[in-house]
Parts: structure tokens; C-alpha cells; sequence
């Protein structure tokens, strides 16, 4: 009899296991993959607004980025005749493509947005002094995604203050975890 019982505890548990392990399939979508974040970003510049946005990138670009080269450390996004192009993106060229085939890795690339957004984002630069900071560049549902961030320069002073904010932050949270633990 205790066999048994312990055979339905195990298979009870297994269960869970499963079904926790099917959830958290469910909740990483497959196609979302980060291929590079510019994370000198968040504590340079203080965030305002993020916006997703299409990229236009030729066919060796695309096999760059699929094997996870690129780099948007010094990139920024700005509007030119009412578009949107993103400079100094490094992409390094597909070590396959020769010839016809490869592509300039520093080029600019159009990002693609709707008019409204445009618009929208324009006016916000034309009024305060404000700059297009790419966040991260990743696939999502097998196409390539750059997420641009509307973001306002912190000066040195600032840094520093965001920083011990930010330290202050995490010790109370430690602490308010430290005293649910012993209550």
C-alpha cells in the first residue's frame, strides 16, 4: 500500500514538473532573440520613451545578426527627410558572402515606423533637447527588431545620483525580503 502511495506522489509530481516546464515554454516566445543592447545606454541617458521599430538590412546582414555579430555601442537614431535611419550600427560582414553579396558594415539603415510615430517623435526632439539611442537589436518571429529609446544625457552629477538611488533601491528591497523571511 505505502508502494503505491508513493507512486502516486511521484507521478503527481512529475506532473507539476511538467506542466511548470510547458508554462515557461508557453511564456519564451521561440522567435525573440537579443543579438546585441547597448547597456552604456540606461546610464548615460536618462529614458523617456521606447519605441520598437523594423529594420531594412540586406541578405548578408541578416546572417550576421543570425549568428549573434553586431554592435550599437556608439550608434544613435536620427530623422532625415522624414525618415528614420539608424547611423554607426556595426554589422560585421557574413564570412560567407564575397563579392555582390557582402554588405558595408558601418552603413546607415532606415528604420521602419509609422508617420504618426515619426511625426511624433520629431516633435518631441524639436522641442527639448533630446536624442534616439538604440536600446537592443533582437528577432522577433524570425524578423529583425531594433528598440529605440527617446532619451534625455545625464551629466556626471546626475550618474552619480542615479546610481545611489539605485543602490538605496535594492537594499531596502533586501531588507524588506530579509524581514519577511523571519516573520
Amino acid at each position: 500500500m505505502r508502494e503505491r502511495d508513493q507512486y502516486a506522489g511521484d507521478v503527481a509530481r512529475a506532473k507539476q514538473i511538467q506542466e511548470r516546464r510547458a508554462k515557461s515554454k508557453a511564456e519564451a516566445v521561440p522567435g525573440d532573440r537579443v543579438v546585441a543592447s547597448n547597456r552604456r545606454a540606461r546610464h548615460d541617458y536618462e529614458i523617456i520613451d521606447t519605441l520598437e521599430c523594423g529594420i531594412v538590412l540586406s541578405g548578408s546582414e541578416v546572417k550576421s545578426l543570425r549568428e549573434g555579430k553586431a554592435q550599437i555601442v556608439d550608434s544613435y537614431a536620427r530623422i532625415d527627410d522624414g525618415e528614420l535611419w539608424l547611423f554607426q550600427m556595426y554589422v560585421p560582414p557574413w564570412s560567407y558572402a564575397v563579392g555582390y553579396g557582402s554588405h558595408e558594415p558601418d552603413r546607415k539603415r532606415k528604420l521602419l515606423v509609422h508617420r504618426h510615430e515619426i511625426d511624433r517623435l520629431n516633435h518631441k526632439l524639436r522641442m527639448e533637447p533630446l536624442t534616439l539611442v538604440p536600446l537592443r537589436v533582437y528577432f522577433k518571429d524570425g524578423r529583425a527588431k531594433v528598440e529605440v529609446a527617446l532619451a534625455k544625457g545625464r551629466q556626471m552629477q546626475d550618474r552619480r545620483e542615479a546610481l545611489k538611488k539605485r543602490d538605496a533601491e535594492r537594499e531596502i528591497a533586501r531588507s524588506v525580503r530579509n524581514n519577511e523571511k523571519f516573520v
